[in-house]
Order: C-alpha cells, then sequence, then structure tokens
C-alpha cells in the first residue's frame, strides 16, 4: 500500500503513490471519455506532460483549464501572439513555447482538418480488443494504433502528438484499459 490512500483497495502500482493519484486513478484514468472539447483537453496535456511527471500536470490542470479557456476548441484557435505570450507568463502552467504553440495550433487543426469531430477520428484508433496486462510492466509505452493515431494526426497539422503521447491519452480517456489485473478497477463489479 503506497502513503496516497487509506482504503485496502489494491490499485496498479502508479495509483496508489499519492492523494491526486488515488483520486484520479479511482475516477477518471481508463474511463471511456466522450466530447470533443474534453479530449482535446487530454490530447493537450499529454502534450504538456511530454518529458515531465503526469503529477506534475495533474496538480497544475486547473491552471491549465483557467489559461486555455476551458480548452474549448474555438476559443483556443483564435489564440493570437498576445495569448500565447500570456499564457508563457503564467507561472500557473508549464512554460514550453513549442507546448503551447502546439495546442493552438491543434485547435486550428481540429476545426480545419477534423469534420468528422475528434471525438469520431480519435476512438476510430481504439482497438477492438485489448489484452488486460497482468503486470504493469506488460503495459506498452506505444502500440500499432497509437503510432497509427499520431500519423494520421501529423498528417492532419497536428504537432506534439507522437505514439508514446498518442497511447498515454487512449490510456487515460478509456480508448484502452490498462488496469493491471490486480487493480480493484479491473474487476467491474468493484467500480
Amino acid at each position: 500500500m503506497g502513503d496516497g490512500t487509506s482504503d485496502d483497495r489494491r490499485r496498479c502500482d502508479w495509483g496508489d503513490s499519492t492523494p491526486d493519484y488515488v483520486a484520479y486513478h479511482d475516477t477518471e484514468w481508463g474511463v471511456p471519455l466522450r466530447g470533443d472539447n474534453a479530449l482535446f483537453e487530454r490530447l493537450s496535456l499529454e502534450a504538456f506532460q511530454s518529458g515531465l511527471s503526469w503529477i506534475t500536470i495533474l496538480r497544475k490542470r486547473e491552471n491549465f483549464r483557467a489559461a486555455f479557456a476551458g480548452f474549448d476548441i474555438e476559443t483556443v484557435a483564435r489564440f493570437d501572439e498576445a495569448d500565447q505570450q500570456r499564457l508563457m507568463a503564467d507561472p500557473g502552467i508549464v512554460r514550453n513555447r513549442a507546448k503551447v504553440a502546439a495546442a493552438v495550433n491543434n485547435a486550428r487543426a481540429i476545426l480545419d482538418q477534423v469534420p468528422e469531430g475528434l471525438t469520431e477520428l480519435l476512438w476510430s484508433f481504439a482497438p477492438a480488443e485489448h489484452q488486460r496486462p497482468a503486470l504493469m510492466t506488460d503495459i506498452p509505452a506505444i502500440t500499432p494504433e497509437s503510432k497509427a493515431m499520431a500519423k494520421e494526426l501529423k498528417r492532419r497539422g497536428f504537432a506534439f502528438v507522437g505514439p508514446t503521447t498518442a497511447y498515454a491519452m487512449m490510456q487515460a480517456t478509456g480508448m484502452v484499459d490498462d488496469h493491471v489485473a490486480y487493480c480493484f478497477r479491473a474487476d467491474p463489479s468493484s467500480n
């Protein structure tokens, strides 16, 4: 048992390390998520996480939501250079110029290159079948589906969405369920 929880439920190893992770693991990670703005948020946050710990992003998520207008795609697509400078001066988010520019770029790409909607596009890469991992070491960082998703997103003009970022987003949004076999979330009757 990690130091993040006071109950005796067994979780994925990472999901029990801090109270922030316990809440995220137990209520969000792996839960099917739909909605273009919600998926844009998750895709953006996964891109901001690249090279950092997820806990850093999780703890700044409300700041990101405020800074990026709730991840409303149409609003973020209208962000101009002044908005990007404002974001770069915001200590509440990760201030990485390339990642800020990518979020704005990706909002524009969604409007210009994703007529079917982001939800339909992203979920089209969810595998029909997915083997539940027995152990944390069984969880891949990249899959054929995440490679295909990243390739298609790049083809449509997205930035900062490689196959590892794509797979992390697929896990977070329930496109794949990577709760390990011994995790209480792997048992549908316990949720």
